[in-house]
């Protein structure tokens, strides 16, 4: 069986994850070529892993008649136009979250998904490669816990990475907490509930760099939401966890409950000295989601060889990103807000 000759944008921390997966860890994949505007990155990708070509222009790597497939690992706001590109240049298209910071222009890239059906393409939202949270779902899809009445979700950073995103949002746009982070537990909602969101209302503070203010973005924030059915979801977002990297899921329903995560294990653990019982914790995402991060992109590449769409689709992006941008204007507004799932 020939492999399936992969191209890379964008080489940052995550980037950098998926690209050493890729090369490595994912079975019929070959890494053939790496774009990013940095040549330090560049360097990287040619000396530590090996890839046929590099490339610091995204249209001239797309145009490559040898590449399969391009996994988008570049900033949110570029999304929607790389995805187009790729697809227009006839590859399968694995893309980072969010599908894109703008709703009408993600309803444009779904239209131009749909108009080449032979080609793949997967959003990633790798949570739901977890293995906890696979079993979580099969406890749910059983009726274990009745019907569901209660999602809460927390999702907050080390506070290590805190002073950097600080110096980033003063001239990026992340898109704001709930589109940046919360937009994977939006998504963990609709997945568990197989329900739409239909109303929210979010809150937020800065307290450790009250500079954030001025970059209109948020270092803590929360949201109440309403589904379809009228059950609810709390989420917790947040860019200052002293222990670590703190995700942590609970489902409540008529028949019982479930938390995935209540203590962000490390490993098995437990050390008892001085300093009393302790549990180490993740403490950053790669390494919480590691092997989550190389299903999923297994899943993309048995999906291109086998003919198949993903499960997770640009609809899924869509609703999501619709959820995220109208948190973010409920904080901005301080007032409920309607999401528009027409």
């Amino acid at each position: 069986m020939e492999n399936i000759k992969v191209g890379i944008v964008g080489l940052g921390r995550l980037g950098k994850v998926h690209a050493k997966n890729l090369a490595n860890l994912v079975p019929n994949c070959e890494l053939y070529a790496a774009c990013s505007l940095v040549e330090e990155e560049r360097k990287f990708a040619k000396e530590k892993l090996n890839v046929t070509l590099t490339y610091d222009s995204y249209e001239d790597m797309v145009k490559d008649p040898n590449i399969d497939a391009v996994f988008i690992v570049s900033p949110s706001g570029f999304h929607c136009q790389q995805i187009k590109l790729a697809m227009e240049n006839g590859k399968h298209v694995f893309s980072e979250k969010p599908l894109g910071l703008d709703v009408e222009e993600i309803k444009e890239t779904q239209k131009i998904i749909q108009e080449h059906p032979d080609q793949i393409f997967m959003l990633g939202f790798m949570r739901r490669f977890d293995e906890s949270y696979r079993y979580a779902k099969e406890i749910v899809n059983k009726g274990a816990l009745g019907e569901i009445t209660l999602i809460r979700c927390y999702g907050i950073d080390p506070s290590d990475g805190l002073e950097s995103f600080v110096k980033f949002a003063m001239n990026n746009n992340s898109g704001g907490l709930f589109l940046d982070m919360s937009i994977h537990d939006i998504d963990l909602i609709r997945w568990f509930s197989g329900k739409e969101i239909s109303k929210v209302w979010a809150i937020g503070k800065n307290t450790a760099y009250p500079q954030l203010d001025e970059a209109g973005e948020l270092e803590t924030g929360a949201a109440l939401l309403r589904l379809s059915d009228n059950s609810m979801a709390i989420l917790v977002a947040g860019r200052n966890a002293r222990h670590g990297y703190h995700v942590e899921t609970e489902i409540i329903g008529t028949k019982g409950m479930l938390r995935v995560a209540q203590i962000p294990e490390k490993n098995l653990v437990t050390v008892m000295n001085d300093d009393g019982v302790i549990r180490p914790c993740s403490q950053n995402f790669p390494e919480r989601f590691r092997q989550a991060f190389v299903d999923e992109a297994k899943e993309f590449i048995n999906c291109i060889l086998e003919n198949r769409q993903p499960e997770i689709t640009a609809f899924d992006g869509l609703q999501s990103t619709k959820v995220a941008l109208a948190c973010q204007e409920s904080f901005e507004k301080d007032e409920l807000v309607e999401v528009n799932n027409n």
